[in-house]
């Protein structure tokens, strides 16, 4: 080691926590003093200690490989922070190391986790197992070689779960995506809980623990998909089933068979496990939080899962069931010499339900158990067993059946999962137990330890091969490295003869032999290995020193667990039994073998079962995952430093360690070496651009030998690195020194400044004292003066108010008492005027209203005669009132009658114009015909008459015969008056109708004129709710008829309920007349129209030809790029006008929508054109919002209320006509009409709305993938060396991190001028790139909490700064495009904002999640402020007290799997609907859109001049 100074900090072991840190004090020699942290100053020799690195993040790192100082207590430490920070997973190179954090942790395991690890680089994100995997997986497809993941620690530290988890994350990758039935992955992880039953036990240091090594074998085919698997078991603890110690339990069957339902028990005759002798050698029956009945019915319910039928089952469970009872059969002395026979009834009783459960005969049972069959070359002898000898026999079959059980229960969910004949490469999962030494060691540990140091041999060789792979891919020289190796303790323990497992078996054959010779003879031969020693006090014990440390082993039960035979008389037995299960585990052996017990011995057949595995590890490329547990209290937040460092130590990291400090453990990238180490020569890098130059040049000029440079690292030898960093201390202490120099100065004459400062402060203040105090004087002169002048005026003043005051009073009292005097004498003469007055007024009103009383007796007795004489005269008119109300009534109803015909009358009034302009197009149609009809019979009978005055004239008369036919002359006379008489009374029809609507429009505008100003006001108030009462009948009736419709349409009830459908004449566009129009037409046909029918066949086949030359017509023209028309897709308006005018909407069948969906399909099949996609975008849109605004269901609309009111039925009546404030209104419905929809109008609907999606998402999708590339560049900065941005003012050869930004804002600019160019709606834009900073705020956010490199202070900056070009673009953009994309950023805004802040350290928990980051998680902000670290100014993180509130918030909320998900997932969901399209566009924009000009070309298509 390097010389150490007063200062360094160091590593001393201690014997309570292992290792702790310290600095040095003094320094004498090879002896320094250290100061620990703990207080207390030890004493050590040099060579005791190592350098602590004081630079090293405090929050540890993720790569051991990182660490300055690669040793035991660095390694501990890193550990420890990273553990604390729960970073439960480390690398070491290529190793994984996981630190059990005994909860759970559900954010680290989901879909999303996984999703991120996807093809993600090894050691790019975070550690994981699923990091492991997936490089594992990666190899196997690229290059085509098997791959092998060795999960190995010991009992409770979690290789289970590991297992799983990579099997989970195979699975993930290589699953099949559809599959009948389970899929092999599923098969393989359902069978855990099968295994864990019959093969896990609870031991001291894990309530759960694999008794058995576990080999998966997961089989791929060449596509990469899972297609079979295999689970190979390795050395089951048969001896567990009879001899368990105290607080184990035997294994979880027995367990949960006892705890069974009780038809179950008593089938089985079970009970209490207290009264079974294999349960009750422990006191633990139960483990907490386990519920041993519910374990047995999940484990029934595996099994049927994993393809063990339930017949299979009982007898599964007999066999167990007999176990125990074979346990409780006790032996006594029999009759015979040596002999034995069941102690009791009860053992009489077990021994009779064992042979039940059997299905054996009692008889030979007893047999098997109490004697041995000898057969010799001349006879065949029969010896009885004592009772001890009869137990060791009961024990035996006890574990030949368990073993055997537990061999059937592996091969049955081997050929349930079934195996890939074809398979070439495969990825194996191997959880095998670790290293185990306790206080009792026997065979069992014998053999773990032997597995162990196989695998480590097989360790340590890839380990100096991933260090060769490291040296050859920097091309530095490594040929003089030496590979450490434990190949002298495998020899100890297996080489043929001498090997401790050979003389095992040697004295298992000689029936004489104890444990006692064994252990003799291991004393003798290997006295003299310097891996085998023997213990001081013990005479059958020996130690071996394993890579792990030493293990000192028991051999009293070695002889005994190694014989592996099978009794002749257990194997016959069972042979026989009934049951075909029992017998199915003991196939009959072979005639010479079936005569006498076969030995065969278990540490043989281990070592060879150990061999073929290492045989297939060493086909396959190995992955490693050592699991830690870091407190044997099984409890979180808990890390015992001893404890994990033997861990450590046998999970075989420090001997990978050991092998790495055999070559260059310190590896520094070229940056990270000059920033570090160049202090010590900063003239070489002055104006220097080349940072290999420069270290080879600092290398130099410190004069280190023996370090390699490599291409991108300079390499370290052990020892090196401290040497560096002491020089780097003394130059730092200097410097310290000069710096407190200068401040000594500048604090020495700040001081002496303030000091004189202060004295001129002093005297200027006593100066200022005296002037003071003379002022004072001055003042209180002047103001005694004052007192004087003023009190003399106040009592002069007082003297002469007083005076004032009393002749006041006295003159008040003389003039008031005047005043009353004279007040009494007025109101006495008053008093006296108003009683006269009053007297006088009485008189008067007295004789008055006499005179009115008589007055009015004469007017009412007057009155009453006259009144009587109008009564009489009412009397007789109060008859005639109820005829008068009557009238009135029925004026009313006639008022109502003809409002209500005038309702009619409105709304009738569109139709009867439309009637009557068809009805003259007819009639003059018809009066043309008859005119020619009559005009050809004119010129008929004229030639007749003609030809008849010619034959007159050659013939002679001979005979007046009549030339004419008088008869048929009078018949087409009287046809012509006919005709005649038709068209001059149709005429007058048509004059009459001519009239009586001009009546009516007269009526009707009048009637409008009076009403108007109501029917505005009331219909503002009513279209608002009548539209949305319409939008959701629409809605309703759509739905109904579209589910009717699919019914209905179905062929084979087309087939069973409908009668062949007559046919019928097609109309435009392949439409069919219903009946009511075709009765209209009937009806209006004059009888001159049926002349014609024989041409209806020819004219239907051309109609239905130029029909679908139309749709040709159409289709060739849409399919074009045919552009826009005052910001409007001309092929959407083009499209909808042709429908509407064909009346497709309104058609029962039609495939016209059919070929417009097939041509979009077609359109669409490019998606890697954005423009030629945003053409589509915008026409399939527009056209949808037209579809929108015109179909309506048929039989949806419903009417509103009717008013109860006359004005209001008035008003209701006149809401369809129009006024000339809708002209706006009118001209759009001109443009846009409603019509009743059928089935296939509103599927096209639909499958357009699908389209319209569609093309969204591909767009949005291509935006997406063409920014990932770029996202990638832009989380992290781009690393520069301090050193040369400093000196030389720039990095070595890195490339400006804009142009990453730049491009994306480029991306961004491209697709928005072509939305713009194709006129897609703005809603659509806004949704596009709202989604699209959805995916950049989802990959930003995650790369930055999956990543330690990119949470730092510069690269917030850096982020922070290409945000701020985002938010430019938002703001150029405008929020008629950009929406609300920014918001959208919010996670990465915040996050990266507080990267950015300065002193975190001094920020509280509840400053940080209410004003600085409230939208951020507890996991969010737990995960950036633990992966925080300055990399400019070496600041600290925010306080422990924060991080420990975040952990307690953190481990409340561990059961919710969402909460704890501490990533964003992306939304790829469609964020809008047609009824935000259809708010966005108004009909009234398609008013100047012009067709197509190719179809106004076309005669077929003149409508669309209209």
């Amino acid at each position: 080691m390097a010389s150490l100074v007063v200062g360094s900090v160091v590593w001393v072991e201690d014997s309570d926590i292992a290792w702790i840190d310290g600095e040095v004090v003094e320094v004498n020699g090879e002896d320094i003093k250290v100061l620990c942290t703990s207080g207390k100053t030890v004493l050590v020799k040099t060579s005791n200690v190592y350098p602590k690195d004081a630079e090293a993040p405090p929050c540890g790192v993720d790569d051991m490989t990182k660490l300055a100082y690669l040793h035991e207590p660095g390694v501990l430490q890193n550990l420890k922070s990273r553990y604390d920070m729960n970073e439960i997973y480390t690398y070491t190179g290529n190793i994984l190391i996981a630190v059990n954090p005994f909860r759970k942790l559900p954010h680290l395991y989901d879909s999303h986790m996984m999703a991120q690890y996807k093809g993600a680089a090894f050691g790019e994100l975070s550690p994981h197992p699923f990091a492991v995997a997936d490089a594992a997986y990666r190899l196997m497809i690229n290059e085509g070689i098997s791959q092998s993941i060795l999960v190995s620690g010991e009992s409770g530290a979690g290789k289970t779960e590991s297992t799983k988890l990579l099997m989970r994350y195979l699975a993930y990758m290589g699953g099949r995506a559809a599959a009948e039935g389970r899929t092999v992955e599923q098969q393989v992880l359902e069978s855990n809980p099968v295994l864990e039953a019959f093969g896990n036990a609870k031991t001291v240091r894990n309530n759960n623990s694999s008794r058995f090594g576990k080999f998966v074998e997961i089989q791929f085919d060449r596509r990469g998909k899972i297609s079979g698997a295999a689970i190979r078991t390795y050395l089951l603890e048969r001896s567990r089933v009879c001899q368990v110690s105290d607080p184990e339990r035997n294994y979880h069957c027995f367990y949960m068979l006892c705890a069974a339902p009780p038809e179950d028990i008593q089938r089985y005759k079970l009970g209490n496990p207290r009264t079974f002798h294999y349960l009750n050698q422990s006191n633990c029956y139960e483990l907490d939080g386990v519920d041993d009945s519910k374990e047995y019915i999940a484990t029934r319910r595996a099994m049927d899962v994993v393809g063990i039928g339930s017949d299979e089952q009982d007898a599964i469970f007999r066999v167990v069931a007999s176990i125990l009872h074979l346990g409780n059969i006790e032996f006594a002395k029999g009759k015979e010499i040596d002999s034995s026979v069941p102690k009791d009834e009860k053992s009489w009783f077990h021994l009779r339900t064992a042979a039940e459960l059997l299905m054996c005969d009692e008889k030979l049972l007893e047999d098997s158990l109490c004697k041995r069959v000898i057969v010799t070359r001349d006879e065949t002898i029969i010896k009885w067993l004592d009772p001890e000898s009869a137990a060791f026999s009961r024990d035996a079959l006890a574990k030949i059946l368990y073993s055997r059980l537990f061999d059937w229960i592996v091969d049955k969910i081997n050929s349930s999962i079934g195996q890939d004949p074809d398979s070439k490469i495969l990825i194996g999962v191997l959880d095998i137990y670790g290293f185990e030494s306790f206080k009792t060691n026997s065979f069992e540990q014998f053999c773990i330890n032997l597995t162990n140091e196989k695998l480590q041999q097989h360790f340590n060789q890839h380990v100096f091969k991933m260090e060769q792979e490291e040296y050859t891919k920097e091309e530095i020289n490594w040929s003089y490295i030496e590979f450490v190796d434990n190949h002298d303790v495998l020899d100890l323990i297996e080489k043929k003869p001498g090997g401790i497992i050979a003389l095992l078996d040697e004295a298992c054959m000689f029936p004489r032999s104890t444990h006692e010779t064994f252990a003799q003879k291991l004393y003798q031969t290997f006295k003299d290995h310097k891996r085998f020693s023997k213990p001081k006090l013990s005479r059958s014990d020996f130690t071996i020193c394993h890579y792990a440390g030493d293990v000192t082993y028991q051999t009293e039960l070695f002889l005994d667990k190694n014989k592996d035979y099978v009794v002749a008389e257990h194997q016959a037995l069972l042979s026989a039994s009934k049951c075909s299960f029992v017998s199915g585990l003991f196939p009959p052996l072979a005639e010479e073998s079936s005569k006498s017990s076969k030995f065969s011995s278990i540490g043989s057949r281990f070592k060879q079962q150990l061999q073929s595995l290492l045989e297939t590890l060493s086909t396959t490329e190995p992955h490693y995952i050592r699991c830690v547990k870091p407190n044997n209290l099984l409890k979180p937040s808990i890390f015992e430093n001893k404890n994990t460092l033997q861990q450590l130590r046998c999970g075989g990291v420090m001997e990978a360690i050991r092998i790495s400090c055999a070559g260059y453990p310190t590896r520094k990238p070229f940056d990270e070496f000059v920033d570090r180490f160049g202090l010590l020569a900063p003239d070489i890098l002055d104006g220097s651009s080349d940072e290999v130059a420069a270290c080879k040049k600092l290398l130099e000029k410190v004069r280190l030998q023996g370090y390699q440079i490599g291409k991108t690292k300079v390499f370290l030898r052990a020892g090196q690195m401290a040497e560096l960093d002491t020089r780097r201390t003394e130059v730092l202490g200097r410097s310290a020194s000069i710096i407190q120099r200068k401040i000594r100065s500048y604090l020495a004459r700040r001081s002496f400044t303030v000091l004189r400062r202060s004295a001129l402060q002093i005297q200027s203040v006593c100066r200022g004292q005296l002037a003071r105090k003379v002022y004072e004087g001055l003042r209180r002169e002047a103001a005694s003066l004052r007192i004087q002048r003023d009190l003399r005026m106040h009592l002069a003043r007082k003297a002469y108010k007083e005076l004032c005051s009393s002749s006041v009073s006295i003159q008040t009292g003389m003039r008031g008492m005047a005043a009353r005097n004279e007040l009494r004498f007025r109101r006495q003469t008053r008093a006296a005027i108003i009683i006269q007055s009053q007297c006088r007024k009485y008189l008067a009103q007295f004789h008055y209203l006499m005179l009115k009383k008589a007055a009015v007796a004469t007017q009412c007795a007057w009155r009453g005669r006259v009144a009587r004489k109008e009564l009489q005269k009412l009397k007789m008119a109060a008859r005639e009132t109820g005829a008068l109300q009557a009238a009135k009534n029925k004026l009313e109803k006639q008022v109502e009658e003809l409002t209500w015909r005038l309702q009619l009358e409105k709304r009738m009034r569109v139709d009867m114009e439309e009637a009557k302009t068809q009805e003259n197009v007819k009639l003059q149609s018809a009066l043309l015909d008859m005119q020619l009809q009559f005009k050809e019979t004119k010129e008929f009978l004229a030639k007749e008459r003609e030809a008849a005055k010619r034959a007159a004239e050659l013939v002679p008369v001979i005979q007046e015969v009549p030339v004419v036919d008088h008869v048929m002359l009078e018949k087409l006379t009287s046809e012509n008056e006919k005709l005649k008489a038709m068209v001059s009374s149709l005429e007058k029809k048509i004059d009459e109708t001519e009239k009586k609507f001009e009546e009516t429009n007269k009526i009707s505008e009048e009637r409008l004129n009076q009403a108007l100003e109501a029917e505005s006001k009331i219909v503002q108030l009513k279209t608002v709710m009548h539209r949305l009462e319409e939008k959701i009948s629409d809605m309703e009736s759509e739905k109904q008829v579209l589910r009717q419709q699919t019914l209905l349409n179905s062929p084979a009830k087309k087939i069973l309920e409908h009668p062949p459908i007559p046919v019928i004449p097609n109309l435009e566009n392949g439409h069919h007349m219903d009946e009511g129009n075709k009765s209209n037409e009937l009806q209006m046909l004059t009888p001159v129209k049926k002349v014609g029918t024989e041409s209806d066949g020819k004219l239907r086949r051309s109609n239905l030809e130029r029909q679908h030359e139309n749709v040709d017509a159409l289709i060739n023209c849409v399919t074009k790029d045919i552009g826009f028309s005052h910001g409007k897709p001309i092929a959407a308006f083009t499209t909808y006008k042709c429908l509407l005018q064909w009346k497709s909407f309104e058609a029962e069948r039609t495939n016209v929508f059919d070929r417009l969906i097939q041509m979009i399909g077609s359109a669409i099949e490019n998606e890697e054109n954005n423009g030629h996609m945003a053409y589509w975008l915008s026409n399939t849109s527009a056209l949808l919002f037209l579809l929108q605004k015109s179909l309506k269901a048929a039989g949806s609309s419903r009417k509103p209320p009717t008013s109860t009111s006359l004005f209001g039925r008035m008003t209701m009546g006149f809401r369809s006509s129009t006024s000339s404030n809708n002209l706006a209104a009118a001209a759009a419905l001109a443009v846009v009409r409603q019509v009743e929809a059928k089935y296939p109008a509103l599927l096209f609907k639909q499958q357009l709305a699908a389209y319209v999606e569609k093309i969204y998402g591909i767009i949005r999708d291509n935006l997406k993938k063409e920014l990932s590339s770029l996202l990638s560049l832009c989380i992290q900065a781009p690393r520069t060396s301090k050193g040369s941005v400093l000196r030389s003012g720039r990095s070595f050869g890195k490339d400006s991190p804009s142009t990453h930004w730049q491009s994306i804002i480029d991306s961004l600019n491209t697709l928005l001028s072509t939305l713009k160019e194709n006129f897609v709606p703005p809603v659509l834009i806004q949704k596009i790139f709202t989604q699209t900073f959805s995916y950049i705020n989802v990959q930003l956010f995650n790369s930055l909490l999956l990543r330690r490199e990119c949470c730092t202070f510069s690269n917030g900056e850096f982020v922070k700064a290409g945000l701020a070009e985002l938010e430019l673009w938002c703001c150029q953009a405008k929020e008629e495009y950009a929406g609300l994309s920014w918001d959208e950023l919010k996670h990465i805004r915040q996050a990266v904002g507080f990267l950015v802040i300065h002193q975190k350290y001094r920020i509280s928990y509840d400053e940080i999640t209410n004003d600085l980051r409230p939208i951020l998680s507890v996991q969010q902000l737990y995960r950036i402020c633990t992966l925080y670290w300055d990399d400019n100014y070496n600041t600290r993180s925010v306080s422990p007290n924060v991080i420990s509130s975040m952990r307690i918030l953190m481990t409340e909320d561990s059961n919710d799997a969402v909460g704890n998900s501490f990533l964003l997932d992306d939304n790829s969901s469609i964020p809008f609907s047609v009824d935000d399209l259809s708010n966005s566009l108004q009909e009234k924009d398609f008013l100047e859109v012009k067709p197509a000009e190719e179809l106004l070309e076309n005669p077929s298509f003149q409508f669309l001049h209209e």
